[in-house]
């Protein structure tokens, strides 16, 4: 059965390549997206036994990546095992990477740059 992944995205052509390489590298299931807090927050509430990883943005349409986070640390993970949350944004400085981490993110990766440590992150933390 492949990892579903659950993208909090506004750019669609992100969210194309993303699903392009999480589904080639990761043999992963892209189950949704979502491209605001509200939306993302709304289908987390309703689905929170749908995904293995979720994988958020910080800067959004609508709100952001922060309080998508917060508000899945609020829900709890359900104590699911083997399910991670990973940020993945270009506003990856040290005062939001803390912030997230503290938001119950399992990493932070800036997309320009480390697009490869976050692929190896999500194999190894699923394999």
């Amino acid at each position: 059965m492949p990892l579903a992944v659950f993208l909090v995205e506004d750019e669609p052509t992100i969210q194309d390549s993303l699903k392009v390489v999480l589904e080639g590298y990761l043999r992963a299931e892209i189950i949704g997206t979502a491209p605001s807090e509200a939306e993302a927050s709304a289908w987390l509430a309703e689905n929170p036994e749908a995904w293995d990883i979720l994988v958020v943005d910080l800067l959004l349409r609508q709100g952001s990546g922060l309080g998508v986070l917060a508000a899945v640390a609020a829900a709890g993970r359900k104590g699911r095992k083997g399910c991670m949350v990973v940020a993945l944004t270009n506003a990856a400085s040290a005062d939001n990477r803390a912030q997230c981490l503290s938001l119950g993110a399992d990493a932070v990766f800036d997309k320009t740059e480390e697009i490869d440590e976050f692929l190896a992150f999500c194999a190894e933390g699923v394999s």
